[in-house]
């Protein structure tokens, strides 16, 4: 199985990449830009057509090279941080300018190029306009405005659909070995995002978060349960990021420490502080942006509900995305008109734009909750 199989619902892409990918084509270009929708699979296809590019063809072996960052022609950036720092960029745009040295071609991928500010993305842009040869950059972001124009003129764009639940459930479904139907309904809660259909599918816990902080939200009704309910949802948030991250942070302290030469639980001498505070320093800045990334999760989950809300009360005869919370949907839109449910939509949006500027979460989510209070809206 290779990267190309990971992909569902993409197929105009793909053969757009492989196209791309074959020697002497006049469809390849030094530099692409990958849109979708998060969880769409815009890693997984720059993965898999990085891996085309410098032949790794079936060979599972140069797959895994790839994936593990080992091939030498191959650069992935990757980042948990809150933003992609100038010094990253610097360091892969050195990487563009040397040869191939076991393929065709040097490749560089960044993943979540929207995270790149104003200045650092000026310094990828000297690398585009003067592209070395042999080298191809190919760069992923939600959709074309959120890089700068000057990098989007420069490169050919790929957009990604958002494939249907289905599809989404039968690739977990043969990736995990899971029940068809706990895979469909991970899919359907997940709104098709592979990543957070894949977590809620094989982690119970995190299915449990999921359904205790819809049960709240459906639960508020008056201003004073609103400010409860925010606190417990930052409560349920922290737990979400804590448990994503916490393994992981563990694991890169040790395996740093290895390779530093220090023994497990020993003490580290004060050379090398400074490379365990720098470690320690990162993953601070993961743990902002996983505690965003949950929040956001969260909101998603509340526009979904308030979607299933509009769906009964326009009686459009749609399927429910939350079809567990069935009887609490109907509740909230029999107490609530569709006018309401548009304008909670609308302060929903609001929200998420709110806490990825940096708004105090907890603020946030009880100026939110109030607002989606129906005795809140009777009075309004």
């Amino acid at each position: 199985m290779t990267l190309w199989d990971e992909l569902v619902g993409q197929e105009p892409a793909i053969a757009q990449m492989k196209a791309a990918a074959v020697p002497g084509s006049s469809a390849m270009t030094h530099a692409w830009l990958i849109t979708g929708p998060p969880g769409s699979g815009r890693s997984t296809l720059a993965h898999a057509f990085a891996a085309e590019l410098v032949g790794a063809g079936d060979s599972e072996e140069a797959w895994r090279q790839v994936l593990s960052g080992a091939h030498p022609d191959v650069s992935i950036l990757s980042t948990n941080k809150v933003t992609i720092t100038i010094e990253e960029v610097r360091a892969l745009v050195a990487f563009s300018y040397f040869s191939p040295s076991a393929s065709d071609y040097r490749v560089v991928v960044i993943e979540d190029a929207d995270r790149m500010t104003e200045r650092t993305s000026n310094v990828l842009l000297k690398a585009l306009e003067e592209p070395p040869p042999q080298t191809v950059w190919i760069l992923c972001a939600p959709s074309t405005a959120d890089v700068l124009p000057t990098i989007r003129s420069r490169t050919r764009t790929i957009v990604l659909q958002v494939p249907s639940p289905e599809q989404v459930a039968q690739l977990i479904s043969r990736r995990e070995g899971l029940d068809g139907d706990l895979a469909l309904r991970a899919a359907t809660e997940a709104q098709s995002h592979i990543g957070m259909a894949t977590r809620l599918a094989t982690d119970e816990a995190a299915r449990a978060r999921r359904s205790t902080s819809m049960d709240l939200v459906l639960g508020v009704t008056t201003v004073s349960g609103a400010v409860r309910t925010a606190a417990k949802l930052l409560e349920l948030a922290t737990e979400d990021a804590t448990a994503l991250g916490e393994r992981t942070d563990q694991e890169e302290r040790d395996a740093l420490l290895t390779s530093l030469g220090v023994a497990p639980g020993g003490a580290v001498p004060s050379a090398l502080r400074s490379q365990v505070k720098s470690l320690e320093e990162d993953q601070k800045r993961r743990k902002t942006r996983n505690l965003r990334d949950a929040l956001d999760r969260i909101l998603v989950d509340v526009m979904s509900i308030l979607r299933d809300v509009l769906m009964v009360q326009v009686n459009t005869g749609l399927s429910f995305i939350n079809v567990t919370h069935g009887p609490a949907i109907e509740e909230r839109a029999a107490a609530t008109s569709p006018e309401m449910t548009l304008a909670a939509l609308d302060a929903t949006r609001e929200a998420r734009e709110r806490i990825a500027h940096n708004s105090p979460p907890l603020l946030v989510l009880e100026a939110l909750l109030i607002s989606l209070s129906p005795a809140v809206k009777g009075r309004v």
